[in-house]
């Protein structure tokens, strides 16, 4: 079964998608030459599907094909899952009469015109990976992230190329401590991503009654489980519910790509982060990708980055 989008915005795919390849092989999101595979989880069953596009930013046009599935059901929800990824109902038009009248983002649209910031498929996948990645660097955090998922995942051939289903919070609740430990998760990070599977598993961790709160109560809900911080909470308001009003201030790439950005080098306090980020409103999100993706592309050819 094959589905067919027109975006009807700018969109560069393989922009939006490079954080699939930039610090790795992702074994749940295989990025490759021209297309991208992914599992489905619905209803118990596991639905692989690949996307593949064409055309430039203002003509994309998007092809998924779903090889094992001629269902109406599973076709509309791989088409929600692929909206949500490429994060298609974000306001690109608007974020760029915005950046246009920006010093550090105005530089930014031109080299990354039609990027979007992916959400995550998942909120319990958003947040493991979100934990994985506290204090560490990302290449490091997706190694571990990877056996993770290929110990507890599912594998499935999509197109012949194998691809696992990110684990399920239920079957994540059943491992120990030491299966974490010996995938060089520290004793501390496996206890939280073990406690989050056990809430998310047990309905104690409802996302869906989260997406209906303010961000500052979902910030509070979250930060009162153990092993999310501020840090992390805003990080899932921003990739997992695609809230445009979020700046993560106190993160190091956000830290870095300010002071490059706006401050000659000198790095900015958090307050001061905040403070100029709330003038983009709703595109904050969108702006804070901008620079971060921009900062990238510098440090990447000067040799540096974080």
């Amino acid at each position: 079964m094959n589905i067919h989008l027109s975006p009807g915005a700018p969109l560069d795919v393989p922009q939006t998608l490079a954080r699939y390849r930039i610090w790795g092989e992702d074994p749940s999101n295989r990025l490759g030459e021209g297309v991208f595979r992914r599992v489905l989880a619905l209803d118990g069953e596991l639905h692989g599907y690949a996307l593949r596009w064409t055309g430039p930013p203002d003509d994309a046009r998007l092809t998924i094909t779903i090889p094992r599935s001629r269902s109406t059901r599973v076709a509309e929800a791989v088409g929600a899952e692929v909206r949500r990824l490429l994060f298609l109902d974000a306001d690109l038009t608007g974020f760029y009469r915005m950046a246009k009248l920006d010093g550090g983002l105005q530089g930014l649209i031109a080299p990354l015109y039609g990027m979007r910031p992916t959400l995550a498929p998942t909120p319990f996948e958003m947040l493991v990976g979100a934990i994985t990645a506290q204090q560490i660097n990302l290449a490091f955090a997706l190694t571990t992230r990877s056996r993770l998922v290929r110990r507890f995942g599912s594998p499935l051939l999509v197109e012949g190329e194998p691809v696992y289903a990110f684990p399920a919070p239920d079957v994540l609740a059943t491992a120990k401590v030491g299966d974490l430990r010996r995938m060089q998760f520290s004793t501390r990070k496996a206890e939280y991503v073990l406690g989050l599977a056990r809430l998310v598993s047990r309905g104690a961790l409802d996302f869906g009654r989260l997406a209906s709160l303010p961000n500052d109560r979902v910030i509070a809900e979250l930060t009162g489980i153990r092993g999310i911080g501020r840090w992390t909470a805003e990080w899932f308001l921003a990739r997992a519910f695609g809230r445009g009003d979020v700046c993560p201030a106190d993160d190091l790439g956000v830290r870095k790509s300010f002071a490059y950005f706006y401050a000659r080098g000198r790095q900015l306090s958090e307050r001061a982060i905040r403070r100029r980020a709330s003038a983009w409103g709703p595109y904050q999100n969108l702006a804070v990708h901008y620079l971060l993706a921009g900062f990238r592309r510098l440090t990447a050819k000067t040799g540096g980055g974080t």
